[in-house]
């Protein structure tokens, strides 16, 4: 469904607030008093006169994989998998200002993650389950955004942009070489602690599909074994928890290292991009960036 005119407006609150509110109206909905609970790679919201939260994609490409997401939602939903679930009864996904637009309902009143154990659980369901051809799932590329985002980012020195350009070409080359042990198959793509949340039952369910695909499972368990081994985000009770619920230890893969490494790369170019719209991800970035060159601790590294 498409409404409104294309617009070449800045992904912000204040922009993706306009959208949100088109957005509401021709979906029949009220967006009066919505709460902004993050603006990423989504402006995500939720609404107070009804339990539903939309999405709004900063990627003004983002059609075709969000019409995607919405099939993998609903194929979910037919497998009785634990996942966030669309609003029934709604064409999705909406077209408002050049922007894409999706509703999911609501299951939470406010924050409440699962633990590692049922992120394991979760995880290791998922994985078993057999998706079909009709899902039309992209094999995961690893390096696309990186390049992408390494030839569109601004704000950064020339001297930091070609650090993170050379790493990237050393960490391909890496990849390339790798030595996988896990079976290739459905992945959810952004698998950690913050996509897997309780619902008011307390029943936990995996959230932002948006990178559902097709790739090798060790992708899936890379950020808990990061968080854990480099961020100290985890404890290794914790650690210890998600590994024998989800089955594998990714410590233990000679691999995990390159995959560890990607990953902080694609974290840093996320916060690339927002340096010149927020004086504290201009400060991280500096100091992500000072990490990778020195081999420093990640410990101080923000989340996001």
């Amino acid at each position: 469904m498409t409404s409104g005119a294309e617009g070449g407006a800045a992904f912000t609150a204040e922009a993706a607030g306009g959208v949100l509110v088109q957005a509401c109206r021709a979906a029949g909905l009220d967006s009066t008093g919505a709460e902004l609970l993050r603006l990423g790679s989504n402006a995500v919201y939720r609404l107070q006169t009804s339990p539903v939260i939309v999405r709004i994609a900063r990627d003004r490409d983002a059609l075709s994989n969000m019409s995607r997401v919405v099939r993998v939602a609903r194929w979910l939903e037919a497998e009785s998998f634990p996942a966030t679930r669309v609003i029934p009864g709604l064409e999705q996904p909406f077209t408002v200002q050049g922007r894409v637009v999706t509703f999911w309902v609501s299951d939470q009143d406010h924050d409440e993650y699962a633990d590692l154990t049922e992120l394991g659980d979760l995880l290791r369901r998922f994985h078993w389950l057999e998706e079909p051809d009709s899902l039309g799932l992209p094999y995961y590329d690893p390096f696309g955004d990186v390049w992408d985002s390494l030839r569109s980012i601004h704000g950064v020195s020339d001297d930091d942009l070609s650090f993170l350009d050379e790493r990237a070409n050393k960490i391909q080359k890496e990849y390339d070489r790798l030595d996988w042990v896990l079976d290739f198959g459905m992945i959810h793509g952004d698998a950690n602690v913050g996509n897997a949340i309780r619902n008011r039952s307390g029943k936990p369910l995996l959230i932002d599909l948006d990178g559902v695909s097709l790739a090798q499972r060790e992708w899936d368990l890379v950020l808990t074994a990061l968080y854990y081994e480099r961020f100290g985000w985890h404890t290794k009770a914790e650690y210890d928890s998600f590994v024998y619920h989800s089955g594998f230890d990714l410590l233990n893969w000679p691999g995990y290292p390159v995959l560890a490494d990607l990953r902080e790369l694609k974290m840093t170019l996320w916060v690339g991009h927002q340096v010149t719209t927020d004086p504290k991800f201009a400060t991280e970035f500096v100091r992500r960036v000072h990490a990778l060159r020195t081999g420093g601790s990640r410990k101080d590294w923000q989340p996001f």
